[in-house]
């Protein structure tokens, strides 16, 4: 099981920064024109903390691990990510737009955090 769960974690850790990473270094308007039409849903800082979100949860999925320091920040981001997604589906679902990949991230998220929050218990 912790195969599978470095796996899902790595998988998530690749994902996360691509999507946050490319948000966070384009404007708001450039994110509408590329057909990211929920942005125009929120100011330009809440569009960055979001991204700023998915960077760090990314990071949180795999640095604290290896070194042992605070290991409950794994399943902590694996957690906030969850969350972070299901707000992306809401969105994405009021506004008609396309939310399956927000869920699949979503549980993706969520399944890293419960088998890694289980050892600690």
């Amino acid at each position: 099981m912790k195969k599978a769960a470095w796996i899902l974690q790595g998988l998530l850790a690749l994902v996360f920064p691509m999507a946050g990473g490319t948000k966070l270094s384009s404007t708001r308007a450039e994110l509408v024109a590329n057909g990211m039409g929920w942005a125009q849903d929120f100011s330009d800082g809440s569009v960055k903390l979001i991204d700023a979100a998915e960077v760090a949860g990314a990071i949180g999925l795999v640095a604290p691990a290896p070194p042992g320091i605070l290991p409950v920040l794994t399943p902590a981001a694996g957690a906030g990510l969850a969350a972070l997604m299901l707000g992306a589906v809401a969105t994405h679902l009021q506004r008609g737009d396309g939310f399956v990949p927000a869920l699949v991230l979503s549980v993706l998220a969520a399944l890293v955090a419960s088998l890694r929050f289980r050892p600690l218990w």
